[in-house]
Formats: structure tokens, C-alpha cells, sequence
């Protein structure tokens, strides 16, 4: 068996592998989650390099995509109120978290447009981070949020993730056109990058949720339950909103693909602490649902390429 035949036989369990992985070596590579940053901007500036200008601007799926993240986190709040404070924030946040900053690769690995998804991701992380202290105010009544300071932290901890590999991206392009090609044609390299990403990520959120007192497990499970149906229920509504805007995968990875880190942060940071539990889970669910769509078509792709 020659080497490419190999890979074309691997590709479809590397994924599946780096969750498994993630779960069983959840304590050594805590010394390694420092490399997550950079390897998603190696990541979105591979990515962003395949991006066209001239297609890179927001449209009707942006904004109905935008309505139902802010519309449904408030929702979602206000119905499970009621069942308590920690729940109701814990599912607003796996709402009205941000787009991942590694959905644009996700995306192309799965056939959607880049361009579609990456418009939606700058324009959904910069409005979180103007509404976001708003609905932390409403969220937890008993805390105190300095408006202008929250959105300032939030606006630095997105701007780095997205703004500086799209922007090298397209002054590559400008520059050096030859070496923009040249990095556009190894898109095949994010791939594995996200495997290694996806590795480390996991191994976080198992860790994070190891680390929570066994007096919170009932909670916890509801949370990550929540988290779970929450997850589905995007998936499902990005499809249906992308169904009708000719973009299904791009949809779908724009509204229910979270950048979780920076929810679990803003939970902490803002909300009732024991609230980040929700959006750890998503980390999981999220990723076991790409890891599922993209099984599916490298085991597809490879199958064809063997006939």
C-alpha cells in the first residue's frame, strides 16, 4: 500500500482518534493548551488565503443567522429562569457565544463558502462584544459589570483570533501574490492542524469539568445535557436558514460552531462561575458533530478515489 493510499484510508478516523485521545490524556496535555492560539491562526491564515474579496461582505444568511443567535439566547435565558439562575446563563451562553474563530476551516473542509462563513464570524464576534456586557447585566442581576471595560475585553481577546491572520492573509495576497497561491493550494495541512487543535480542546474541557466539586455533578449533567440539545437545535436551524440561502454547511458552522474558550471565560468572568460547565460540554458536542459530518466525507471522498 503506497503512502497517499494509506492517508486516504487513515483520514477518516483522525478525528474521531483526537476526541478519544483528548479524553483519555486530558492531564498531560494541559501543559500544551498555550499552542491552541497559534495553531488557529496557522489555521484561519491557511484558510483565509482561499478567501476573495470581492465575495467577502455580509448578506440576507448573516443577518438572519445573527437574529436568531441574539433573539434565541434571550429566549433561552427567560424560559429556563425558572429552573434556575446557573442553568438559564449556562444555555444563553452556548447561544449567544461567538462564532468560532475555526469555523471558516471547518467549513471548507466541508465543501460550504469561506467567504459566507468568515463575514458571518466577524460580524457575529463584533456585535457580541457590544451586546454581550448588556446581556450580562439583565443575566446576573446580583453582579456588577462596568459595561465599557467587559466589551473592551471581549473585543481584545476576539480581534487577535480574527482580524490579524485575515489581515496578513490579504496583505500576502497584495504583496507576494506567488507565495498567497502557494499557501492556498495546502489546505489539506488544516486538516490535520484541527486534529491537533480538536486533541488539545477536548482534553481542556474534560479537564475543566474533572475539576468541578462532585456536589455539583446534578447541575452539571443538566447543563451538559442543555448544552447538547442546544447544539443539535443550531446545527438544525443553520441548515434550515442556510437551505434557504443556497448554504447549508456554512450556515449551520456559523451559528451552532462556538468559540467556546472565550465562552467559558465570559461565564467566569461575568456570570454565576459554576455556568461555564455549559459551554465546556458544547466544546464536546460541537466537536463530536463536525468530527461525525467530516467522517463522513473523507470516508466518502476516499472510497471514491479508491474506485
Amino acid at each position: 500500500m503506497t503512502v497517499t493510499k494509506f492517508q486516504k484510508r487513515l483520514k477518516p478516523f483522525v478525528l474521531p482518534l483526537a476526541i478519544v485521545f483528548g479524553f483519555l490524556f486530558y492531564k498531560p496535555i494541559a501543559h500544551l493548551q498555550f499552542l491552541v492560539p497559534y495553531i488557529i491562526f496557522t489555521m484561519l491564515f491557511i484558510t483565509f488565503c482561499r478567501v476573495r474579496p470581492s465575495r467577502f461582505r455580509p448578506g440576507r444568511m448573516v443577518w438572519m443567522l445573527l437574529a436568531v443567535q441574539v433573539l434565541g439566547s434571550v429566549a433561552i435565558f427567560f424560559a429556563l429562569r425558572p429552573l434556575g439562575l446557573s442553568l438559564a446563563q449556562s444555555a444563553m451562553i452556548c447561544v449567544l457565544c461567538p462564532t468560532a474563530t475555526a469555523a471558516p476551516v471547518v467549513t471548507g473542509l466541508l465543501g460550504g463558502s469561506i467567504e459566507r462563513v468568515a463575514s458571518y464570524s466577524i460580524v457575529c464576534n463584533l456585535t457580541m462584544a457590544i451586546f454581550a456586557p448588556m446581556f450580562f447585566v439583565v443575566a446576573n442581576p446580583g453582579g456588577e459589570v462596568d459595561f465599557f471595560r467587559a466589551s473592551m475585553e471581549i473585543a481584545m481577546n476576539l480581534a487577535p483570533m480574527i482580524v490579524f491572520p485575515l489581515g496578513a492573509a490579504l496583505l500576502l495576497g497584495i504583496f507576494a501574490p506567488k507565495a498567497h497561491d502557494a499557501v492556498a493550494k495546502v489546505q489539506g495541512v488544516s486538516f490535520y492542524l484541527w486534529a491537533v487543535s480538536l486533541f488539545l480542546v477536548v482534553g481542556k474541557a474534560v479537564g475543566f469539568v474533572m475539576s468541578e466539586p462532585s456536589s455539583e455533578a446534578p447541575v452539571m449533567i443538566a447543563m451538559a445535557i442543555t448544552a447538547a440539545l442546544i447544539c443539535l437545535v443550531q446545527f438544525a436551524v443553520g441548515r434550515y436558514i442556510g437551505g434557504r440561502c443556497g448554504d447549508k454547511v456554512s450556515a449551520a458552522q456559523g451559528l451552532a460552531q462556538k468559540n467556546t474558550v472565550l465562552g467559558i471565560w465570559m461565564a467566569l468572568n461575568y456570570l454565576l462561575p459554576v455556568s461555564s460547565i455549559g459551554p465546556a460540554a458544547y466544546i464536546i458536542w460541537q466537536n463530536l458533530v463536525n468530527s461525525w459530518q467530516l467522517f463522513r466525507k473523507t470516508r466518502a471522498e476516499a472510497s471514491g478515489s479508491m474506485n
